[in-house]
């Protein structure tokens, strides 16, 4: 089968983006031209977003110094106001960073003794993605100071103290309103606290051949449409044919949160869907459903019965389940179904109970497995896994065998094969009570239609977010998500 195109959602670690620059150079692209690209897709950038003013561009002792200097020879060629500070020593540049400071012949002032009061904009050309140390001391300092000045700042690559692999602040880091990067995005760009220091990001093209990136094989992606094909009904088509999703009631008192996932579910194309639970409870769900169908599931014994009805392929579980005894012993019971599973909120907290058996009833699981758990919930079921978020989904994702959903503002989706996502299109308005039901319903809207876990759970995230765009207002609530995702979905059939 065809691969289709991704366009640039690859996410390049530092190590990668050096491999592609070596890709470029040993294809005939000269090293120099590169950083000549980068400063030119800078000072693109910065004309785009500023007018002409008094400028400081401060650069660091490596190649992303070395285009700092290319970018302050360029503005001042074009009439800007520039001043160079330079952290560390002249002569002690090398290759194309020593090359590309001879042609700035003017001042190179030290960095540390630069006043930011005449300043209008500051270029933070100081360090790359690739810090392997906190930073300390009078860098530090300096940092500091760049974060107090009133002028705005541009990031070039990433603000300095950003990890382009994780996100993660070494030390501490810049605040930057406008980052530039180059070719490809990096996982620092997209993973908090990262994405808040980058400010608005632009990808600038510098000249990298695409085929790079075959040759890399990158296993990171920003998630998006071109990542995942959505499930089309057949013109002969029928109810039954889309699938038959389950969501698993609590208590008569705790309706509401299965309810939203239920819907959400239908609005994702299942062809059908039913609340499954305690008389008690569905007595309750029958004064608000309608298309949603019920049928009573009160024990280990009937859950098990009501899925040997193969036409019965996915369960969600979880949003307000409880966590007695018989949640737990349902909980349980699900991991040995046929059934495709997405494991949500007090599910995942159930298993926590015995973390170690949790995990080796998943790996034994033959159908497709998605774990949705927020960072507390990864806390209990993993507490051995520790580290930056896309790191922690992975390492859970191989330990269980399933699909692991890390909720959050920078949602991270992990594959067991080591493929991950970043989901970057969910609004802060997200961040409301049932959210997290809805989205545990669409997902398994799209496996009860015959979608891969993985693809199903990048779909359903992007989903997410853009249903609440759509929404796009304020007062948000979780049930305005359902009703919105036709509109979100119809965003992909217009691309």
């Amino acid at each position: 089968m065809r691969r289709k195109p991704m366009p640039f959602l690859e996410l390049l670690t530092p190590e990668e983006m050096g491999r592609a620059d070596a890709y470029a150079v040993e294809n005939g692209v000269p090293s120099m031209t590169l950083m000549e690209n980068a400063g030119a897709a800078v000072v693109d950038a910065v004309m785009a977003h500023f007018p002409r003013q008094r400028v400081i561009i401060l650069c660091g002792p490596g190649n992303n110094g070395g285009d700092g200097f290319a970018v302050a020879a360029m503005l001042r060629e074009l009439g800007w106001s520039v001043r160079l500070g330079l952290f560390g020593s002249a002569d002690k540049l090398k290759g194309d960073a020593a090359a590309m400071a001879e042609r700035w012949r003017g001042d190179i002032e030290d960095a540390r003794a630069l006043s930011f009061d005449d300043a209008d904009l500051i270029i933070d050309a100081l360090l790359g993605a690739g810090l392997d140390r906190d930073i300390t001391g009078d860098l530090a300092a300096l940092v500091e100071r760049i974060n107090t000045a009133k002028a705005p700042v541009v990031g070039i690559d990433v603000p300095t103290g950003i990890d382009g692999a994780t996100g993660l602040i070494r030390g501490t880091a810049v605040n930057a309103d406008l980052t530039v990067t180059f070719f490809r995005k990096k996982p620092g760009h997209l993973l908090y606290p990262g994405r808040h220091n980058c400010g608005v990001l632009q990808l600038g093209d510098i000249g990298i051949p695409g085929e790079a990136v075959d040759a890399i094989g990158p296993r990171t992606f920003e998630n998006g449409p071109a990542l995942w094909t959505l499930p089309r009904r057949e013109a002969e088509g029928h109810k039954y044919a889309a699938g038959h999703a389950a969501i698993l009631s609590g208590g008569p008192l705790k309706t509401g949160a299965t309810r939203l996932a239920a819907r959400a579910a239908l609005r994702a194309g299942a062809g059908l869907v039913t609340l499954i639970g305690s008389e008690d409870a569905l007595r309750v769900h029958a004064a608000h459903v309608t298309a949603v169908m019920l049928s009573i599931v009160d024990d280990a014994e009937a859950l098990r019965g009501f899925f040997a009805d193969k036409r019965h392929n996915t369960l969600v579980l979880g949003p307000a389940l409880g966590l007695d005894r018989k949640a737990r012993a349902l909980t349980q019971t699900t991991l040995g179904l046929d059934a495709a599973l997405v494991l949500d909120a007090d599910a995942i907290t159930n298993l926590a109970d015995d973390p170690d058996a949790a995990l080796a009833r998943l790996m034994n699981r033959k159908s497709g497995t998605v774990l949705t758990p927020h960072d507390g919930e990864f806390a209990r079921l993993f507490p051995d896994i520790s580290g930056d978020r896309l790191s922690r989904a992975r390492e859970a994702a191989a330990q269980t065998g399933c699909v692991v959903l890390l909720k959050g503002a920078d949602t991270v989706i992990a594959s067991p094969d080591g493929r991950a996502a970043i989901n970057a299109n969910a609004p802060p308005s997200l961040a409301t009570a049932g959210a997290g039901d809805v989205l545990a319903g669409i997902i398994g809207g799209l496996l009860s239609q015959g979608m891969d876990a993985w693809e199903a759970a990048c779909a359903a995230a992007w989903l997410h977010g853009a249903a609440a765009q759509v929404f796009g207002r304020p007062g948000l609530i979780a049930e305005d998500l359902p009703d919105c995702l036709p509109a979100a979905w119809a965003q992909i059939d217009a691309r």
